[in-house]
């Protein structure tokens, strides 16, 4: 089992990697990775000409039985949200639109495919 975890981690770190690069090639600056705040985390926050971006990746290696981006359910958009506001706090950001998107990754036979759905979801502030 240790194996699996393993595995997943590096599928993870690398599609992280590869969303950061695609973020940035689409004019993204990178201003945290992986921020945490107890159990709160965001993998990417970025900003961008149209306002901040708090970008949730999933990777998943073919042949995944959904795609990667359908993990982000309503439970994890709340936790996203709530870490989003501790990160505003925390940052004092507060003049700029917020931006919830998905980076998802799916490895295939060494090769790569990313799908960018920027504003993916609009978080329930519940």
């Amino acid at each position: 089992m240790a194996c699996d975890n393993d595995t997943r981690r590096r599928t993870g770190a690398a599609g992280e990697e590869l969303a950061a690069r695609y973020l940035q090639e689409c004019g993204h600056t990178i201003l945290d990775r992986n921020w945490r705040a107890g159990h709160l985390e965001i993998d990417i926050v970025t900003v961008a000409g149209d306002g901040i971006h708090f970008v949730e990746v999933k990777s998943r290696t073919y042949p995944a039985e959904t795609v990667p981006q359908a993990s982000v359910n309503l439970r994890k958009q709340r936790r996203i949200a709530a870490a989003a506001r501790r990160w505003l706090a925390e940052k004092g950001e507060r003049e700029m639109e917020c931006r919830f998107d998905i980076v998802s990754v799916v490895f295939r036979d060494g090769t790569y495919d990313i799908d960018y759905l920027p504003e993916a979801y609009l978080p329930i502030m519940i």
